[in-house]
């Protein structure tokens, strides 16, 4: 196809209408902090608190959900032709997919997420730190979280590879249900609504995890610079890295993938063997997993109506909310190379590789600190309910590490692959969003791509240079997902009812 035919098709709706909105917010948190963030505050009380059931129905419907499609008539169906063999091996298929779905707050939140637990007044409630301080972080980031990206994966795929359709956007996947509207208004507020929330999902990770980044490169290097003007470097960095990998098509997302994951193991791998906590990890972690799937309802369930924490509405509902916006690009980009599995594998195998591999990383990393607290090696608790940062946190737990140095390189580099990664799959399905019509085996114009490369990295600036706090990070989150949680459950409905009449009018025929 021609350049110019290319351009024709471009929905530049789509495209312009969410860069004036980063442009417009960018402006706002960098001029306007303080105000910025007290209205973000004020608008994320109002939906986490007075709605945060909604956002819980919603995360354990959609995993119950993920389990009938699995094991149901639907979890036979090839996302292709009937006979159509995977393009990718189990292995490369896996690491892009992990890698796409989790960025490099993975790492973050694994060295970290149990202080901040074992800091509120909810694990009072529970009992001991030791025994629940490490089953919220398995809680929040395992099986609803995966089936958010798993049930829309399969219903994208389905659309792609199946129904060969080729408007690849969010207003598609729900034309079963909606039909010729969805090429009207209605299409459009979707498309828009998914866009919105890809931003903020971005906007969000990004500012969670750069300032650890910043704190390995000024503590490794003994820098005098302040952590923002690090944290704007690395971000151009990063961006640098997943704009080159990006345009050089999905053998450079796949290579970078494979790189990414052995790293990330080998990280994981040193803490276990030289932290020399390597019994506690794995006795610990294998309780908590017990404790997380024997509570797993309770938790799901749990909303705290009388306020007497709030736990539920400062952490479960952001987290849904968290992994509803990330809805946008890594399910499209799991879809996309999946092709030639059934329902069933996909969804089955990105348990066990997705979970899996996010199970171990907070198994192993945020265990290992937990254990030096808990035989008062060393006092993190105290550590940051005195200072507040995470970040310097997280880099005395790993200079208790034998050769830290090395250790704070290797979580560097394998932030900086997670990140370009992820954003390696947002920007293609960004770009992807930018065109009215794209066929399976065409892709976005590389300046298209380009210019959504360097989009997503607009907002992340503007929220550190406004110094936004943790909560109105997770508000950015929480506002976002409101609305797509309704998209969210359109496509999982327009998917069964697809896929029902291609059992019983299509495969019938061919048999």
């Amino acid at each position: 196809m021609s350049e110019k035919n290319k351009g024709k098709k471009i929905d530049w709706m789509i495209t312009l209408v969410p860069l004036a909105i980063v442009v417009g917010l960018a402006v706002l948190f960098f001029f306007m902090p303080d105000e910025s963030n007290k209205v973000l505050s004020q608008v994320r009380f109002f939906f986490g608190d007075t709605f945060g059931t909604y956002y819980l129905v919603i995360g354990l419907g959609i995993f119950l959900l993920s389990m009938y499609i699995a094991f149901s008539k639907y979890g036979k169906i090839v996302l292709g032709k009937p006979n159509e063999k995977p393009k990718y091996s189990f292995f490369t298929w896996g690491a892009m997919m992990f890698t796409c779905g989790l960025a490099a707050d993975i790492l973050f939140y694994s060295f970290s997420e149990w202080v901040m637990y074992a800091s509120d007044p909810h694990m009072e409630d529970m009992g001991s730190i030791q025994d629940w301080a490490g089953v919220y972080p398995l809680f929040h980031w395992s099986f609803i979280p995966w089936a958010f990206y798993l049930v829309l994966a399969v219903a994208f795929g389905f659309m792609l590879h199946v129904r060969n359709r080729n408007r690849q956007k969010y207003s598609e996947a729900c034309r079963p249900i909606l039909g010729k509207k969805t090429d009207g208004i209605l299409g459009r507020i979707i498309d828009l609504l998914a866009v919105f929330a890809l931003l903020a999902g971005t906007a969000t990770t990004f500012s969670v995890a750069t300032p650890l980044m910043a704190s390995v490169v000024t503590d490794f290097f003994n820098l005098e610079m302040s952590r923002t003007v690090v944290t704007i470097i690395i971000l151009l960095l990063t961006c640098f890295v997943y704009t080159f990998s990006l345009l050089h098509g999905f053998r450079g997302i796949s290579a970078l993938a494979n790189i990414c994951i052995y790293m990330f193991f080998g990280l994981l791998l040193f803490v276990l063997v030289a932290g020399g906590k390597g019994r506690y990890i794995i006795e610990t972690g294998f309780e908590s997993l017990g404790r997380m799937v024997n509570n797993f309802i309770e938790l799901s369930t749990y909303t705290d109506p009388q306020r007497t924490n709030s736990f539920p509405q400062n952490w479960t509902i952001y987290y849904w909310a968290y992994w509803m916006v990330w809805c946008v690009a890594a399910p499209f980009f799991i879809g996309n190379i999946s092709k030639g599995r059934t329902v069933k594998q996909t969804i089955i195998g990105g348990y066990i590789f997705g979970v899996g591999s996010t199970l171990v990383s907070f198994i192993v990393l945020g265990n290992y600190s937990m254990g030096i607290q808990m035989d008062k090696a060393a006092d993190f608790i105290a550590q940051y309910q005195e200072t507040g940062d995470l970040y310097s946190l997280i880099i005395s737990m790993i200079k208790t590490l034998p050769c830290a140095p090395f250790v704070l390189i290797l979580l560097l580099l394998t932030m900086i692959a997670f990140y370009a990664t992820s954003f390696d799959s947002i920007a293609y399905t960004a770009s992807c969003y930018s065109y009215h019509r794209l066929n399976d085996d065409e892709n976005p114009h590389k300046l298209i791509q380009l210019m959504w490369c360097i989009l997503l990295i607009v907002l992340p600036i503007a929220l550190v240079f406004s110094e936004s706090s943790m909560s109105n990070l997770q508000s950015v989150s929480i506002v976002a997902a409101f609305p797509i949680a309704v998209v969210i459950v359109l496509i999982a409905a327009s998917f069964i009812k697809d896929a029902k009449e291609y059992i019983n009018n299509d495969v019938k025929k061919v048999e």
